[in-house]
């Protein structure tokens, strides 16, 4: 009698395990959920706080009480008026999700028509969500359609002509999956730097690529170290990062204010805690000190200064610099160098010179 009631015990909890994929003949309606095979993601049908009206699917943390959506498909079209929605994996290899009444919400788009069988939509333990064939090729991919997350060893293309060159697009508001005026990427006229918009107005840049491999890492006080990588393989740009094993759960995020954060999960205090954040409040602001200023990084403090035969406009740099003088071309000119100088518009950059 007892081998039998060991061999019930293993049968209980082998149904009782979450699956970690969809295939076309198991769909993934409201209430239900993936879970990586780790247990750290989970994706499935969510309510944004304070909302009972709108839902998305997206993928979370599974392990971290903090509702912490990492990445949602829908995210500009969502399922209204509490209406159940269902995802589907077709048998051409395509996610649909659709509401109740048949309508598509949102698709992958794959167009892969050969009707293979075997394929599936799987929740990696990275967090990655896959469309796999038999052969193990992945033929989609949500780390190539993020929203306003990076994720640990998800590669962010900064190259422009990048056949899945994107952005990462920031919620419109705390609880607010749809895109907002935010995004970061890499700066399509150059492949020398990322830079943060505003709408089509540059907000923030990192300093100009300069050919090098660009690596940066960072400890934490609890011992775990963060790797941040610039790199240029196979004719492409890329950004990444990868944490030590015995890291938290870290991710890259692009919050609604336009600050790029990197935050690592606090299990003691159960919050998630900014570990380094981007743009610093002055100089590294696109064009912070307006028209003919600029931003001294070498003080203790860093401050608006204007160039020489300028003067504030105004009683603040809100404004810039205006000529102390009327420019007067009538020979004679010549030109002032300033050395160390970024031009804001001008990415290769190393001097710059002005007309007086």
């Amino acid at each position: 009698m007892a081998p039998l009631q060991v061999f019930v015990l293993l049968s209980l909890i082998c149904l009782c395990k979450s699956d970690d994929r969809l295939t076309p003949a198991k769909p993934l309606a409201a209430g239900d959920k993936l879970v990586s095979d780790n247990g750290v993601f989970a994706l499935g049908f969510f309510y944004p706080k304070n909302s009972t009206a709108d839902s998305y699917v997206g993928i979370w943390y599974n392990n971290i009480p903090e509702p912490t959506y990492v990445w949602v498909a829908n995210r500009d079209n969502p399922i209204t008026n509490a209406s159940p929605g269902k995802l589907v994996l077709t048998n051409n290899s395509d996610l649909i999700l659709s509401d109740s009444q048949g309508r598509a919400l949102w698709t992958t788009m794959n167009n892969f028509t050969s009707g293979t069988t075997g394929n599936a939509a799987i929740l990696l333990d990275s967090g990655n969500l896959v469309i796999r064939m038999p052969n193990g090729t992945d033929i989609w991919q949500s780390f190539h359609h993020p929203t306003d997350t990076i994720l640990p060893g998800m590669p962010l293309p900064l190259s422009a002509n990048d056949d899945i060159y994107t952005r990462l697009v920031a919620w419109r508001g705390p609880d607010e999956p749809a895109t907002s005026d935010y995004s970061m990427g890499g700066d399509p006229s150059s492949d020398l730097q990322v830079v943060i918009w505003n709408g089509t107005r540059p907000y923030w840049r990192r300093s100009a690529w300069n050919g090098e491999l660009v690596t940066a890492s960072y400890q934490g006080s609890a011992g775990f170290i963060m790797t941040l990588r610039i790199v240029y393989r196979g004719g492409k740009l890329y950004m990444t990062f990868t944490v030590s094993d015995d890291s938290p759960s870290m991710r890259m995020v692009l919050h609604y204010t336009g600050m790029f954060r990197f935050l690592a999960w606090n299990s003691n205090s159960s919050t998630w805690e900014v570990f380094t954040e981007q743009p610093s409040p002055s100089c590294d602001r696109y064009a912070y000190c307006g028209p003919f200023g600029y931003c001294d990084a070498t003080e203790t403090v860093p401050k608006c200064n204007c160039l020489s035969g300028f003067e504030p406009d105004g009683v603040n740099f809100s404004r810039g610099c205006r000529r102390k003088e009327d420019l007067k071309c009538d020979g004679g000119d010549n030109y002032v160098v300033w050395d160390d100088t970024i031009i804001t518009t001008n990415t290769t950059s190393q001097e710059m010179k002005m007309m007086y």
